[in-house]
């Protein structure tokens, strides 16, 4: 008797899946955002908003899809160290950022200092200083910057204060 009611209800489960297929539709660099926020704000304590990034920086739309009530057709990447989000022709940019973020919090941990270029009204990051610490093997084709947020950086240059 139970093994019948089992299966029963294991053939619901199946049904309500195959009702449950999403599609795919263009999703906007906005609307994608928004639905990382709200997903991030039902985030279980101890859980990560990196659980949403895939190995290859790709964003896991299965996760999104409650928020976005589809599968985006746009393949958009995320930082794994900033958290920001790129269309996919700045493929490139997020690796950078990654491979610098990574850079820079080592070597705040090794000098006690951040390494930007002395002077500089922006915080450009120093890649001098990154590379004679032997944390960066190859400097980037652009340059970043040192925010007041939390020694992230960024690729926009902030404004003069």
């Amino acid at each position: 008797m139970w093994g019948k009611w089992k299966r029963k209800q294991q053939r619901k489960k199946e049904e309500n899946k195959e009702r449950h297929v999403l599609n795919q539709r263009n999703v906007s660099l906005l609307e994608l955002r928004q639905a990382i926020y709200r997903y991030m704000n039902n985030l279980p304590d101890g859980i990560e908003l990196q659980t949403i990034i895939n190995e290859d920086n790709t964003i896991d739309y299965e996760l999104l899809s409650p928020y976005l009530g589809a599968i985006p057709i746009e393949t958009y990447y995320m930082s794994k160290e900033t958290y920001e989000v790129f269309e996919e022709h700045d493929y490139h940019l997020v690796l950078d950022i990654d491979r610098i973020q990574q850079a820079v919090d080592k070597y705040m941990k090794q000098m006690s200092e951040l390494p930007v270029i002395e002077g500089d009204p922006f915080n450009k990051v120093n890649f001098y200083k990154l590379e004679k610490a032997g944390l960066l093997k190859e400097r980037p084709d652009r340059v970043f910057y040192m925010t007041e947020d939390e020694y992230m950086i960024t690729h926009r240059q902030p404004e003069r204060k």
